[in-house]
């Protein structure tokens, strides 16, 4: 017998408690791991497919548990859309609820676009599941988004067509506009350090030279010898400033600032999107959010200039 099958059984009886109405109101047929995989899929699904997401915004997609209603969701969804390439370790008890209706689509597994490795930490080597803090990575995400739509529901595929080539679009002039912004911070600057090793796809599209404690946050975080290897890389390298990420504790890196007698900027968004009256409200907004603190932190030439 699987040894998940106890935990699958235990959350699908609590799920039954669960008040019907809660669920009878929408007809969920699509499911978002988390809420930049839900922006994304929004772009292309419009108003035609009625969407949820596991994990709410300002939640760590690593270290997520199920929920009885997750469980529904999935009992009625027919597509379940996640990144993949390890980024929701729970995505393994969503495999084994499905059946032979479910459609579960690895956007990160499924792209065509060219992985990074992680540089650091116990996951060193595999593939880096953050494609998406890229734009193309993004507009890669859209082909395999319309793709999967189109056939689970062909009725609908030129509307999911129209809105992808506008997605698309709009990614395009988003990476410029970032690359615009970015371009005024001197290439001596160009040094950015994080918490988790996030922001690989970020650096490398926009010409950052790049560092992290960890590699994915379901991994022990900030253990003394990451600690201590970051240490002596910025007594190296002296950047600017240090950043930390919204669903990462600030204290490994306040500590490392204090140590070394540096800036403290945050937080940045990359797993998650804030909510909607915060400053990541949707994916465009979580990349230009980033992009102004790091032009601000790393001295970036001002407008007038």
């Amino acid at each position: 017998m699987d040894k998940r099958a106890p935990w699958i059984i235990t959350l699908l009886l609590v799920a039954t408690f669960i008040t019907p109405q809660a669920f009878a109101a929408t007809s969920i047929k699509v499911i978002a791991s988390f809420s930049v995989i839900e922006d994304l899929v929004k772009r292309v699904a419009g108003d035609d497919i009625s969407i949820t997401t596991i994990v709410p915004e300002g939640d760590d997609v690593h270290r997520w548990e199920l929920t009885p209603p997750n469980v529904l969701a999935v009992e009625e969804a027919d597509i379940v859309f996640y990144n993949g390439h390890g980024l929701e370790p729970w995505i393994r008890h969503v495999e084994a609820m499905a059946n032979d209706t479910l459609t579960l689509m690895a956007l990160a597994e499924s792209a065509n676009y060219a992985p990074l490795t992680i540089p650091v930490g116990q996951h060193k080597g595999n593939p880096d599941p953050h494609m998406w803090m890229d734009p193309k990575g993004a507009a890669a995400y859209i082909e395999v988004i319309t793709h999967t739509l189109s056939v689970r529901y062909p009725d609908k595929a030129a509307a999911f067509q129209a809105r992808a080539v506008q997605a698309r679009e709009a990614l395009a002039l988003l990476d410029q506009q970032i690359q615009e912004r970015l371009e005024g911070i001197p290439q001596t600057n160009r040094i950015l350090t994080t918490s988790e090793a996030a922001f690989g796809y970020f650096a490398h599209a926009y010409g950052f030279e790049y560092a992290a404690i960890w590699g994915l946050g379901s991994e022990t975080l900030g253990s003394a010898q990451a600690m201590e290897i970051m240490s002596k890389r910025l007594t190296d390298k002296r950047p600017p400033a240090l950043f930390y990420e919204s669903t990462t504790p600030y204290i490994h890196m306040d500590a490392l600032a204090r140590e070394a007698g540096l800036t403290l900027a945050g937080p940045l968004y990359v797993d998650t999107l804030s909510d909607t009256d915060g400053p990541a409200y949707n994916y465009p907004a979580m990349l230009r959010h980033n992009a102004e603190l790091l032009h601000e932190a790393l001295g970036g030439a001002r407008a007038e200039e």
